[in-house]
């Protein structure tokens, strides 16, 4: 399956609510697999249909752990702890810039498999931080909101510099 064009901020739809999936046949599945070969050549390890302008509630992660690559249809967060953590986030649509996120350390996520079945998912650590990084962006919610005025105004004039820089 082919890479897809990825959406770069500041472009609007990063920040438009995605519309919950509905029909599960061969265009979702290969929608899923070009998600998923668009996030190895960004490279990143998670991408919702979002990132590259389609605003449909699936999301693809390979954390690169022996659990391969997964597809969350229609992911949904039911349950936060009250611990949280701190990680180091970035967007495949806002590439080189970095910052430090703090979120729930375990959450619960509901969500359909490619066939449509309800499926129910614990997780913790970097698979939970990218379960609710994910989601915001189906939301509606880039992640650089998640940050103070003062840090998001200062990442984004790094990002606006960084792209400068290589399009000479």
């Amino acid at each position: 399956m082919p890479a897809r064009p990825i959406v770069m901020f500041p472009d609007q739809r990063l920040r438009t609510a995605a519309e919950p999936v509905t029909q599960f046949d061969a265009a979702l599945r290969t929608l899923a697999a070009d998600l998923f070969d668009t996030m190895q050549a960004a490279p990143g390890i998670g991408i919702t249909a979002p990132h590259i302008g389609m605003a449909l509630r699936v999301v693809v992660l390979d954390l690169r752990d022996t659990s391969g690559a997964r597809t969350y249809i229609n992911p949904e967060i039911i349950w936060a702890s009250d611990e949280t953590i701190q990680h180091e986030e970035g967007s495949v649509s806002m590439p080189g810039v970095t910052e430090q996120i703090e979120r729930p350390a375990k959450v619960r996520v509901q969500y359909q498999d490619l066939d449509g079945q309800n499926q129910i998912e614990e997780s913790d650590g970097l698979r939970a931080i990218c379960h609710q990084h994910e989601i915001d962006q189906l939301n509606g919610i880039f992640w650089i909101q998640r940050l103070s005025a003062l840090r998001r105004t200062r990442l984004v004039a790094r990002y606006e510099k960084s792209r400068r820089a290589n399009s000479r």
